[in-house]
């Protein structure tokens, strides 16, 4: 068997049976106005993180998310688009897409907003989407493309690429790993199904998203995730995995690199009106500026002692230099 047929064997009895444990979300459910999220859908979010953020969904995006679980984050998500097949579900396992189709008939007798044909259900793999090229607005996945050895991720990750529009976002919720990952645990199939021993570094994940194409990327949050003890696996050394939710936006790379947002933040508190540095990045007196690793390297590589440049938070919200 595949790890990929493992994969796919785990997430059926997952749909057949919701394991309320077999992920933990490092983020709290976004709760809006007359959204009622039903006991089962709750019960089968095998995410880590969110992917749902409001300001990615404005004028009326065609949305696709893969990977569909309990179909929360696509009520989610319909919540915003509300129009006949504005959200699409793609998922490979036959079961899972049964149980998300279920619990969409729960969520239309909870919410009067909702109609089930704001969401196509679709069965196809991430590495070969059911899509036209350049359809989609935003793509979505959680917790799924950490499963993938690195030939799939590379390829799933080409898929959204090409599926999306010019500026089209795709937002990620993953777990990383800044340890290296025991090669025992690697080839477990089982752990890597459970996403937890396909955890990448954020930097090669980050370059694999920009050797696709995407020329800037957001790192939206980052939190402690799960420890695999030395007791339990087959490590000598307890290995940390914290999750991360990404943005990679489907704009096109600059000359100089692909910008990436870390957190990072300019304060000029200099005498003058403002500092330019010539590159299209303008600071006020005492207004922070979120600015990519790019300017934030070039500003400190001025040894001015007027600039302050933060560390990296891991939290990136938007409003940023580029």
């Amino acid at each position: 068997m595949s790890y990929l047929e493992t994969t796919e064997d785990v997430y059926k009895q997952a749909a057949l049976s919701p394991d309320v444990g077999l992920c933990c979300t490092t983020t709290p459910i976004w709760a809006f106005p007359q959204l009622s999220i039903p006991k089962k859908m709750l019960e089968m979010n095998y995410g880590c993180g969110s992917t749902v953020h409001p300001r990615d969904l404005v004028n009326d995006p065609t949305i696709l998310y893969v990977g569909v679980g309990g179909g929360m984050e696509l009520l989610q998500f319909a919540y915003f688009s509300r129009q006949k097949a504005g959200v699409i579900g793609i998922d490979v396992v036959d079961e899972m897409l049964a149980a998300c189709a279920t619990n969409f008939e729960a969520a239309e007798a909870e919410n009067a907003w909702f109609s089930r044909d704001f969401v196509s259900l679709r069965k196809g793999s991430a590495l070969a989407l059911p899509i036209q090229d350049e359809s989609i607005d935003v793509a979505a996945q959680n917790c799924l493309f950490n499963i993938f050895k690195l030939d799939d991720l590379q390829q799933a990750l080409r898929e959204m690429y090409r599926v999306l529009k010019p500026h089209g976002r795709l937002v990620l919720s993953d777990p990383i790993c800044e340890q290296a990952m025991p090669e025992a645990l690697q080839n477990d199939e089982r752990l890597r199904a459970l996403c937890l021993s396909g955890a990448l570094p954020l930097w090669e994940y980050i370059n694999m998203l920009t050797n696709v194409g995407f020329g800037t990327i957001e790192i939206r949050a980052k939190r402690p995730y799960r420890i695999l003890d030395s007791a339990s696996y087959k490590t000598t050394e307890n290995i940390y995995i914290e999750s991360v939710e990404v943005c990679a936006i489907k704009d096109p790379i600059p000359a100089d690199g692909p910008c990436v947002f870390t957190g990072k933040t300019a304060i000029y508190f200099g005498q003058d009106e403002y500092f330019d540095d010539n590159k299209g990045h303008l600071l006020l007196p005492n207004q922070p500026l979120a600015v990519c690793d790019k300017t934030a390297k070039a500003l400190s590589t001025l040894n001015r002692s007027d600039i302050f440049v933060s560390p990296s938070t891991f939290f990136y919200d938007g409003g940023g230099c580029c």
